[in-house]
């Protein structure tokens, strides 16, 4: 890009330096697609690395004194945990200025949209709610990953009061950083993460942990297979964000985990009485169902829907 003009975005200020936030910061500052990208984080230690890491091109601790630099052009970007989302609002709705783009990248965005309806008494045309399907079971600035969001999607959830100039602006940052951006409502997105998402984290959470007190845990590590440490990798997941994520979208998480305990509950059943037959039909549909569902991703040029 040339010139100031061609940038998407004129100041990148994103709240929160971990994984999502920090590797947004990244990506957008190596990539030129704005003018400048600014941190604000808790302690000045975070902001300190992550400037010397070349996350972000100048931080802070302090939203209060970069607001009034802001205006059009500017866009934040709330990274902090489900349940913190609020406060930060509250800060943004007393600070900043309405024709400044907000937007986020938490995992729930009912819960997000609440919060929003809460502290501003209505949805106003600057909130664009957003969620990038991309992650790692690292955090923290120092996991902040420059390339983390090429080809995976961002799931935009505009509502009608949403301004198409705002949208615009988050959909060019996220296109910016080669992600591929698609829409759905707050409802949809919610239903559908619970389920690929949410409760695969769940499980693998639960399996660890029901690992871990058995008796024999140390034998059980030692020699587990590659697949199980696949499998149980994002259970290393922030503890905190993931608390954060099955309380905000509980109504949904619990309809899934509900369906699962149904199924696996037929499954013992099964395993139970030695039946071979009924065994052997889940594992064909499950099969099939994940062979179709690999073909499709494949079709679509290679995009993953991997989860953080």
């Amino acid at each position: 890009m040339t010139s100031s003009q061609s940038k998407p975005v004129r100041q990148l200020v994103v709240i929160g330096l971990g994984l999502i936030g920090g590797s947004l910061a990244m990506a957008a500052r190596q990539r030129g697609i704005c003018e400048a990208v600014i941190g604000i984080a808790r302690s000045d230690d975070v902001c300190k690395k992550a400037i010397d890491m070349g996350v972000v091109d100048t931080a802070t601790t302090s939203l209060e004194e970069l607001a009034p630099s802001l205006g059009v052009g500017d866009v934040i970007f709330i990274a902090v945990p489900t349940l913190s989302v609020r406060g930060v609002l509250q800060q943004v709705r007393d600070l900043i200025s309405p024709t400044v783009t907000i937007t986020d990248g938490a995992s729930v965005k009912g819960s997000v949209l609440r919060d929003v309806q809460m502290v501003y008494g209505e949805i106003p045309p600057q909130i664009v709610l957003g969620h990038p399907i991309a992650g790692s079971e690292k955090s923290g600035v120092t996991a902040s990953n420059p390339n983390l969001y090429v080809r995976h999607r961002v799931i935009l959830t505009p509502t009608d009061e949403t301004e198409d100039l705002h949208l615009q602006r988050v959909t060019a940052l996220w296109r910016g950083v080669e992600a591929e951006v698609l829409h759905l409502s707050v409802a949809e997105h919610d239903e559908i993460l619970a389920a690929t998402s949410h409760l695969p984290h769940a499980i693998a959470f639960s399996l660890v942990d029901t690992l871990a007190h058995d008796s024999h845990n140390e034998q059980i590590f030692r020699y587990a297979a590659g697949g199980f440490r696949d499998f149980t990798r994002i259970a290393s997941s922030d503890a905190v964000m993931w608390r954060d994520i099955m309380l905000a979208n509980r109504q949904s998480v619990v309809k899934a985990i509900d369906l699962f305990i149904a199924n696996v509950t037929r499954l013992r059943q099964s395993v139970q009485d030695e039946d071979g037959d009924a065994l052997f039909q889940t594992f064909e549909r499950a099969k099939a169902a994940r062979d179709h569902f690999s073909a499709m991703l494949a079709q679509r040029s290679g995009i993953s829907l991997e989860e953080e």
